[in-house]
């Protein structure tokens, strides 16, 4: 009997006993997780979306109060997953949540009245905290600027935010985001000046760009959106998804051969992601 009982302890340590592991060797071929940032609005306050992000399945990797001194919420571990982009699309990569850093910003988004959409601002201190926890993040995870994106460059057809009033020129004058360069650009519109390109090209080059598009050729709704998500970005005057020149001109200067941020450091113009 005290035999038996032995052998049983012996193989209940066993089970217990932790494995040892030897960390002396490190992989060169190794990268991290985090490829991309996806950028948010709340469409609520901030005890609110403090509830929403911490209590229901969606969730966020920070939290951007609104408040005169905005506070930066931690709610889940870059090293960890966060349920934010949904279903969604950039480059060659699917479903980003596996694969970003999903930074909430509070913001009403916008409010529909008889007089049209109306979408609110986003304050300074806001966006100023939102530039220091950018930074860091890109640096941490080696993000180039042409992998911070905005909810409605992933997910085109289901989202609108951060909304065509977010400061995306700001990010891009910080270095944090691709921006046409002006000497480029002006060539572009002297080229479009006369008309717009063919939607088979506006479908291409938004493809290139990184956004999943239809190459059908037809001006469909799928077009229209991802059309006005890339307008909400770097157009906002006019977000309606008409495929017109001053579109083509900035898309041709995004695409063809370079983009440059705001700042002057040369990037190389988008291409498909390497996983």
């Amino acid at each position: 009997m005290k035999t038996l009982i032995a052998a049983l302890m012996v193989a209940l340590l066993a089970g217990c006993a932790t494995p040892r592991i030897d960390t002396s060797h490190t992989a060169k071929g190794q990268s991290s997780r985090v490829k991309f940032v996806v950028l948010h609005y709340t469409v609520a306050d901030l005890p609110r979306s403090l509830k929403i992000l911490t209590e229901q399945v969606v969730s966020s990797h920070y939290l951007i109060s609104d408040e005169a001194k905005p506070v930066i919420y931690r709610l889940v571990d870059e090293s960890r997953q966060s349920n934010h982009a949904g279903v969604s699309n950039w480059k060659t990569y699917t479903q980003l949540n596996a694969t970003s850093v999903g930074i909430e910003i509070v913001n009403p988004g916008f409010t529909d009245t008889p007089q049209g959409r109306v979408w609110y601002p986003f304050p300074q201190a806001q966006i100023d905290q939102l530039k220091l926890l950018l930074k860091q993040i890109m640096e941490r995870h080696n993000i180039p600027p042409e992998n911070v994106l905005g909810h409605a460059d992933v997910a085109p057809q289901r989202k609108q935010d951060p909304g065509p009033l977010f400061p995306w020129h700001q990010l891009a004058q910080a270095g944090m985001v691709v921006w046409p360069d002006g000497e480029r650009l002006a060539a572009a519109r002297a080229l479009h000046a006369l008309a717009a390109p063919e939607v088979g090209w506006f479908q291409r080059q938004l493809a290139v760009f990184g956004y999943a598009v239809p190459q059908t050729g037809v001006l469909d709704a799928a077009t229209r959106a991802v059309i006005t998500a890339f307008q909400m970005r770097y157009r906002p005057a006019v977000i309606d998804g008409t495929p017109d020149a001053e579109t083509a001109a900035l898309l041709d200067a995004l695409t063809v051969p370079a983009a440059v941020p705001v700042s002057g450091a040369p990037v190389v113009a988008p291409v498909a992601a390497k996983p």
